[in-house]
């Protein structure tokens, strides 16, 4: 290979890997921010930050809601919450607390483990099994993602993010016509979201491409 055929072919190594890289953030846009227990929706009032209580024992977990030291570094939390969730595996607000971290940094794996022995120590909340949807998704696992989501709208028939999720989990798979059957319904219960929106335009703009 000479030097001008090498040179092409790693622009196009670098060309494919840009591409796909943008993809990933369009698509990573329309996925609404996570909504534990007791966190509000965008526009909704803003909600204190979560944080260990004042007066709270050394070591033990924040709570949703709490007013806590803002700015702690969330690897140290992570650390922290680890700890303390091994020795006491019941607190469930210390549980969907670390469930949660671990989401955000994408540690698909452990978060899934956390949301569910949360949903062992509270069954059945539609946000919970929804964000556990997201994780199964992020294994490879498309089906049982779906068969969450549904679950979530069984219990909360207007939880309207499970079927963001759900739209967003059929597009990737390429089932354009489940995406769209769920947008309709996305629509109705989001009629003014924007992120919905974009979304729809979206699986309107693969499904034809």
């Amino acid at each position: 290979m000479n030097k001008d055929n090498l040179l092409y072919a790693l622009a196009g190594l670098l060309l494919g890997f840009v591409s796909g890289f943008l993809m990933k953030e369009v698509m990573d846009a329309y996925q609404p921010p996570r909504r534990p227990p007791g966190m509000a929706l965008p526009g909704d009032a803003p909600a204190a930050e979560a944080g260990a209580p004042p007066g709270a024992a050394a070591g033990a977990p924040s709570r949703g809601g709490e007013a806590g030291a803002a700015g702690q570094p969330p690897m140290e939390e992570i650390l922290r919450l680890r700890e303390y969730v091994a020795a006491n595996p019941n607190d469930a607000d210390a549980v969907i607390r670390l469930a949660n971290l671990n989401f955000d940094i994408q540690s698909w794996a452990r978060a899934r483990e956390l949301y569910e022995q949360y949903l062992k120590l509270r069954p059945g909340e539609p946000d919970v099994l929804s964000d556990l949807g997201v994780t199964y998704f992020e294994m490879g696992d498309a089906q049982g993602a779906v068969a969450l989501f549904d679950r979530a709208q069984e219990l909360s028939p207007d939880h309207w993010q499970s079927r963001f999720n759900e739209v967003f989990v059929r597009a990737a798979v390429k089932d354009y016509a489940g995406a769209e059957a769920v947008i309709g319904e996305l629509q109705r219960l989001q009629p003014d979201n924007p992120d919905v929106a974009r979304l729809a335009a979206e699986v309107a703009r693969r499904k034809a491409g």
